[in-house]
């Protein structure tokens, strides 16, 4: 056993080898692509193995054992102009594939269990290559989160309810260099931050969850526990060099509360979601002063005989907000480095069953180009930072149910 977690350790790192751009903050919008097909949507409608981190209640629409596997292509378009006469800087971060494992089966007539691997969060840049002036400061941040969890659920008279125990692992690179000319926070003129390379770690969390379903009409609500990460040697020496602040390396994943419902109407399903993302009080994102989301999700979808279409849409609004000349550094440091300022994602997927057995679901997500722009000075005129982001993902799955 030990060896086959190694080993989907291993596997899932090499798949998720680059930066992921999220969409909600640094989370994806939904996990699986029946659920991202729909907005995101999974809290109060069931979408088999892949629900155990939405809502480990709903892992009991399996109706004996479900395998998925599969993954998603994000593919982000982010420039940042410092205002420096050199016009906008493309990020090279422009390519990233995140793998999902999902397994749940029906044990018995009343009890479901699983297992999963997901890749559910990240965020960076890439402007090494950048020139001319301050050259974006030549800023990289690479985040990334896997998520290796065990759903465990009970059914009974239409009710169900589920814990999903998580194992998080998580790496984080920063590296920049002071190009401005002058003195900036901690970092003298032209020298380069000296984080110790990619820093890692192991956290632990929870999800717990529960659904009614009653006739055609489901509800469900979830919480996920926050999940307290201390990636060593990088927040902090970041920090310190770049806004002159020594912060703590911890970076923790905030806390997340839900509801859904979903209702059913012959071969038409309408489902709705809300989620509310703890950033506020979350370690790091704290000094970060990124702002709580608030998350709406709605999704339709039309299922008939081997197939089924789905459609969505996805709103949240940017957790990060302008601090002000007085918050210069931090504005710059936020919409270099971590950019999560897109808002809104519109989906559309599908899913075809060649057999009983054997299905393959497709999603698609564009998130049209979001831009911030904040106001900030080192030590000289004010001028500003605008940065722009938009998003296309493409997820592909494949399922065997036995």
């Amino acid at each position: 056993m030990k060896k086959t977690i190694k080993l989907a350790i291993v596997a899932a790192l090499a798949l998720g080898a680059t930066s992921a751009f999220a969409t909600n903050g640094d989370t994806m919008i939904g996990v699986g692509a029946k659920a991202v097909g729909m907005g995101g949507v999974g809290i109060g409608m069931g979408h088999g193995a892949e629900s155990a981190l939405s809502n480990p209640a709903m892992i009991t629409t399996v109706e004996g054992t479900q395998v998925s596997f599969g993954g998603t292509v994000f593919m982000p378009d982010v420039k940042t102009n410092l205002g420096d006469g050199t016009g906008f800087h493309n990020s090279d971060a422009d390519l990233s594939i995140i793998p999902t494992v999902a397994i749940a089966q029906k044990a018995t007539d009343n009890f479901y269990w699983g297992i999963g691997m997901y890749g559910v969060a990240g965020m960076g840049t890439d402007y090494r290559d950048a020139t001319g002036g301050a050259a974006n400061f030549n800023m990289v941040t690479n985040l990334q989160l896997m998520q290796f969890v065990v759903p465990l659920s009970y059914k009974v008279n239409g009710f169900s309810i589920g814990i999903a125990p998580i194992l998080q692992y998580g790496s984080l690179d920063i590296n920049f260099k002071n190009n401005s000319g002058g003195p900036l926070g901690g970092l003298a003129a032209g020298a380069t931050s000296d984080t110790q390379g990619v820093a890692q770690d192991f956290g632990l969390g929870y999800t717990i969850g529960a659904a009614y379903e009653m006739n055609a009409f489901t509800v469900g609500a979830s919480y996920k526990s926050a999940i307290s990460m201390t990636y060593d040697g990088q927040i902090s020496e970041a920090m310190q060099d770049f806004t002159g602040t020594l912060g703590s390396d911890k970076l923790e994943q905030p806390a997340e509360l839900g509801i859904g419902a979903s209702y059913v109407m012959g071969s038409s399903t309408i489902a709705f979601d809300y989620k509310k993302i703890k950033w506020s009080d979350a370690d790091g994102y704290k000094d970060f002063a990124w702002e709580d989301q608030d998350v709406y999700m709605v999704g339709y979808q039309f299922a008939q005989d081997n197939y089924a279409i789905r459609v969505g849409y996805n709103y949240a609004k940017s957790p990060i907000s302008d601090q002000g000349v007085a918050g210069s550094l931090l504005n710059v440091f936020n919409l270099l480095g971590f950019p999560a300022i897109v808002e809104e994602h519109y989906t559309i997927g599908g899913s075809y069953e060649f057999t009983k057995m054997t299905s393959v679901d497709l999603a698609y997500v564009y998130s049209p180009e979001a831009s911030e722009n904040f106001a900030y000075s080192l030590g000289g005129p004010v001028t500003s930072i605008e940065t722009k982001h938009s998003q296309s993902a493409v997820t592909a799955q494949l399922n065997f149910n036995f």
